[in-house]
């Protein structure tokens, strides 16, 4: 099958639009060098610059290595498609994005997968525990949100928003993983985070002896670690364009 051909909208769009469509296309394609995607049914989001009220989503029905920057669909917060596009909007997608974006404005990227250990993990009563020095800076900023079924349903938002609070990651039970960010690198790095804390905890609960759990104390300090380990500019900052290069190298074609 010939591969979709879509237009270029760069040039058509702000400087300041455009890139974060190259970035948001960018987060797509490693989600899925990640393997982190479930085929089309998942979904990230990006605030435009300048807008409180429009945001940018995944084509529904195109798989993430194939998304471009030209690709993505702007919407608003009523759900309306604010460009001519053949691809609808994943109902459920629009559903968690559009409560977050309305209420958490310095969130300019919101990620969501259905991960494999992600899913285990939420599946947990216990949810994430403090078996790696990765899972302290995630348990420093983490809500949970049960499972309401399919999100597809107006009622649940405050629900979600409640439950997500100030923190950057929330766990949905039974469900998967979701991460905000002050960027779409940011957004991605705190997930690279998630998942690994939550594939690390499967792996040891797998093997079977007494776990050692780290600290409250040292979890307590996390956040100020965090910045000393990157500088006080964000994981995204420093991560973010050597893994640009990588997928340059490996899935090509995201920035057009």
């Amino acid at each position: 099958m010939a591969p979709i051909e879509i237009p270029s909208l760069r040039g058509t769009v702000s400087e300041a639009e455009w890139q974060a469509r190259v970035d948001l296309a960018a987060a797509y394609r490693l989600v899925a060098l990640f393997k982190w995607d479930d085929l089309v049914f998942t979904h990230i989001s990006a605030r435009v610059p300048g807008t409180e009220d429009q945001f940018l989503i995944n084509p529904y029905g195109l798989m993430f290595e194939e998304i471009t920057a030209s690709s993505l669909i702007k919407v608003n917060l009523a759900g309306e498609k604010l460009e001519v596009s053949p691809f609808p909007v994943n109902p459920a997608g629009f559903t968690i994005h559009s409560a977050i974006h309305a209420e958490r404005h310095d969130a300019a990227c919101v990620l969501h997968v259905h991960s494999l250990n992600g899913i285990a993990v939420s599946a947990q009563k216990g949810g994430v525990l403090p078996l790696s020095q990765q899972s302290i800076f995630v348990m420093n900023s983490l809500g949970y949100h049960d499972y309401e079924g399919v999100a597809l349903n107006e009622d649940e938002k405050p629900r979600l928003v409640r439950d997500l609070g100030r923190n950057t990651f929330l766990m949905l039970r039974n469900h998967g993983l979701l991460t905000v960010g002050r960027t779409v690198a940011d957004a991605f790095l705190s997930m690279y985070l998630f998942e690994s804390v939550c594939t690390i905890q499967v792996r040891a609960q797998a093997g079977g002896g007494e776990l050692i759990h780290v600290s409250p104390d040292i979890i307590a300090t996390a956040r100020e670690q965090s910045r000393q380990i990157t500088k006080g500019m964000g994981p995204g900052a420093l991560a973010w364009p050597g893994l640009l290069r990588r997928l340059e190298r490996q899935m090509p074609g995201f920035d057009r």
